[in-house]
């Protein structure tokens, strides 16, 4: 979770690096709000962002505040109920909890510091959880092994360990989670070159230590997913929430979720 403040009106508009998570953004802020465009299509207020989105871009016109929470697929399965149909979507949040999305707004926006705005959706999310069977075993160990490996796993070898065969993992994770597992462990694999990258690390040791067959391999993966080159995309302001895109921060570990938070970005 990250709590993101703008104290003084201005013009933002950052487009978002793509990330191995499921990504709720919950508009905070009282009057104009966030405004989010993707493959030409125009969402306000709160939102998921699903697996893979494209290019994606928020914008936003004077003070406001946000909450971003980023979910594990296998979270995000359950707290929404519909991971196939969110990758490479945009969808509001309304659209997915109905009347409960307005209340939670209402809650978060009323919380009397950030320390209670985690409390709240850490509280939200918990419950949600709960209420919804969770995907297959063999999917969650699958996706986890993924993650760990930084992407560095091959399939077979991923159904050799669950007891299923290939066809019938590919199948299920891409049913549950809305991508295949060789997607996913591109993905991971990404998003650990670019914070490699964003810690000031050269592409061309970049590309060995995360699984690259070369400097040229690299180029293309990050080109495919970001639309940028490494040098450009190790600076993207959207790249992460954590001490290497946010130096100045000085995130903590949040008590309540485990995950890092950053109170009052500016």
């Amino acid at each position: 979770m990250a709590g993101f403040r703008q104290r003084a009106p201005a013009l933002v508009d950052i487009a978002m690096v793509a990330h191995p998570s499921v990504t709720l953004i919950v508009d905070l802020s009282e009057r104009e709000g966030l405004v989010y465009d993707t493959h030409g299509r125009h969402e306000r207020g709160s939102v998921v962002v699903g697996l893979l989105p494209g290019d994606f871009r928020a914008a936003g016109c004077g003070a406001g505040e946000c909450l971003q929470i980023r979910l594990e697929p296998v979270a995000a399965a359950a707290v929404f109920g519909a991971s196939t149909e969110l990758s490479g979507t945009v969808v509001s949040l309304e659209e997915l909890w109905g009347r409960d999305a307005g209340r939670a707004e209402d809650r978060l926006r009323a919380a009397a510091s950030w320390d209670e705005r985690f409390t709240i959706a850490a509280e939200i999310l918990g419950r949600r959880l709960g209420a919804r069977p969770p995907v297959d075993p063999e999917v969650a160990y699958t996706w986890r092994r993924t993650l760990t490996s930084r992407g560095r796993v091959r399939v077979d070898g991923l159904a050799d360990e669950v007891g299923w065969s290939r066809k019938r993992l590919w199948s299920r994770f891409r049913s549950q989670l809305g991508i295949t597992p060789k997607r996913a462990a591109q993905l991971v694999r990404f998003d650990h070159a670019v914070h490699l990258l964003a810690a000031g690390h050269a592409p061309a040791s970049v590309a060995p230590e995360s699984g690259y067959v070369d400097q040229s391999h690299l180029h293309r993966e990050v080109k495919a997913f970001a639309g940028l080159t490494p040098t450009a995309v190790a600076i993207a302001p959207w790249l992460a929430i954590d001490d290497v895109a946010w130096p100045a921060s000085r995130p903590t570990r949040s008590p309540v979720t485990g995950g890092e938070r950053i109170p009052d970005l500016r």
